[in-house]
């Protein structure tokens, strides 16, 4: 059975930083492509990040310099650490794994950016 599981959500000031990681069980970490999607109060879910299996990394205009997605093969684990975050940066992130053309989704982690 697959699982994705976030942690490191939370409340954080304007400019400051936060990393989330998501911890994949269920044998799919090493084939899958890896990434964060974000869901603000009445918006649609917006792709983050991803990156890819060999590594290759993508990032919405919004967050590129910002945001850096990686990914650690040993522990099954994909981290997104966020810097200089803005208030426009609040919403539930959620990891999600494309493990060849089946996607995983995790539970969602909440990020308050505000003062």
């Amino acid at each position: 059975q697959v699982q994705l599981v976030e942690s490191g959500g939370g409340l954080v000031q304007p400019g400051g930083s936060l990393r989330l990681s998501c911890a994949a069980s269920g044998n799919i970490f090493g084939r899958s492509v890896m990434g964060w999607y974000r869901q603000a109060p009445g918006e649609q879910r917006n792709l983050v990040a991803a990156i890819s299996t060999g590594g290759s990394t993508s990032y919405a205009d919004s967050v590129r310099g910002r945001f850096t997605i990686s990914r650690d093969n040993a522990k099954n684990t994909v981290y997104l650490q966020m810097n200089s975050l803005k208030p426009e940066d609040t919403a539930v992130y959620y990891c999600y794994a494309n493990s060849r053309g089946d996607y995983y989704w995790g539970q969602g982690t909440q990020v308050t950016v505000s003062s």
